[in-house]
């Protein structure tokens, strides 16, 4: 018999539909994920059985074939476990045939059989919006960043047989609320604040300027003399973030995986990378082209500290981010654009010694 289940995969900070599509046919025991999955997906077999086990699901004893669709594009991450093994019961019969129809699904499993947050949720809530998509079922952990989009449904659970329950029509999930954001949303109190410098008058003018127009800053000066200080506290000067660069900068963060617990940044960021920081790891990239510092700076501040400390092709590789607000990344498999509006605040000392 064979049944179809509806997820995401994320590429860059976009999310594609995927359609997990099971297959159960005689044969001898066998369970094949196809569809260039990646080492976690393979691995999610044995979770897969394992919570099934766990939920008191049976699990077909014959030749069970996963295929993600569509096929040539390259997956990644945990999101499938939940949608396969929704997919491996629908294909049985444990479930009703049309239950993925009008949901997106996606979710890591525990062997145990609970859920665990995936990395992208935000994406993929917009995703199922874009989709006409009225559900969006995901981890708990995930429901305060997937609740940001308006008009989902997004049902939170905790565990595969909430889910399975909630399918069959026994057990409702209840619906996480819309979360709406306004100006007045503010973050805790900053651990460094302007106003603790004292003197550095002509420095703090310059930071007010930068501040309020959107500019770099080179901070020059013998060790110290405040540069650091100034830098740190330099995001508590900024304007107030608005409800769209809110949204922009907790999406790249969950892409990240660097959420916070609440499920919502907001305050503008602040990253400070070691001056060993590769090229790579600066600008975004790798087998899987996820965030780098300078999109995690998005919409804040990126600082510099050392700065002749840094590779020449780590700085020359800032150029075009600075002048066009975003990345391009490119490699064999594709090519992702990342957003990277920041403002550069680097420091140094006024000569080696």
């Amino acid at each position: 018999m064979h049944a179809a289940i509806l997820t995401a995969s994320i590429v860059g900070l976009e999310a594609f539909p995927i359609k997990v599509e099971t297959d159960i046919s005689p044969g001898l025991g066998a369970f094949v994920i196809v569809g260039l999955p990646d080492a976690a997906i393979q691995e999610a077999r044995e979770r897969v059985w394992s919570a099934l086990k766990h939920a008191d699901a049976p699990f077909p004893r014959t030749h069970v074939t996963v295929n993600l669709a569509p096929a040539d594009l390259r997956k990644t991450g945990t999101p499938f476990d939940l949608p396969m093994a929704l997919a491996i019961l629908a294909a049985q019969g444990e479930i009703p045939a049309d239950g993925g129809k009008n949901r997106l699904i996606a979710g890591e499993l525990g062997l145990s059989g609970d859920l665990r947050p995936v990395h992208g949720a935000l994406s993929f809530a917009m995703l199922a919006k874009e989709l006409g998509i009225s559900e969006f079922i995901c981890p708990s952990s995930n429901a305060n960043e997937a609740a940001l989009v308006p008009n989902i449904n997004v049902k939170p659970s905790a565990s595969l047989k909430e889910v399975i329950d909630h399918l069959r029509g026994i057990h409702s999930i209840p619906t996480k609320a819309t979360r709406s954001l306004s100006l007045s949303d503010s973050a805790s109190p900053a651990k460094y604040d302007f106003s603790m410098i004292r003197g550095q008058h002509q420095a703090k003018r310059v930071m007010e300027i930068a501040a309020a127009g959107g500019h770099n800053v080179l901070l020059q000066g013998p060790p110290g003399s405040g540069k650091t200080l100034l830098a740190k506290t330099f995001p508590t000067i900024l304007p107030t973030l608005h409800p769209n660069e809110t949204l922009e900068i907790t999406r790249i963060h969950s892409v990240a995986g660097f959420l916070p617990a609440e499920g919502v940044v907001h305050e503008r960021p602040f990253r400070s990378p070691h001056h060993s920081a590769s090229a790579v790891s600066l600008i975004g990239g790798g087998t899987h082209p996820k965030p780098g510092e300078i999109s995690l700076a998005h919409r804040g501040t990126l600082f510099l500290d050392e700065f002749p400390e840094f590779p020449r092709c780590v700085i020359e590789a800032l150029r075009q981010p600075l002048e066009d607000g975003s990345v391009t990344v490119s490699r064999a498999q594709g090519t992702v654009t990342f957003p990277a509006r920041f403002i550069l605040i680097a420091a140094m000392n006024p000569c080696p010694c």
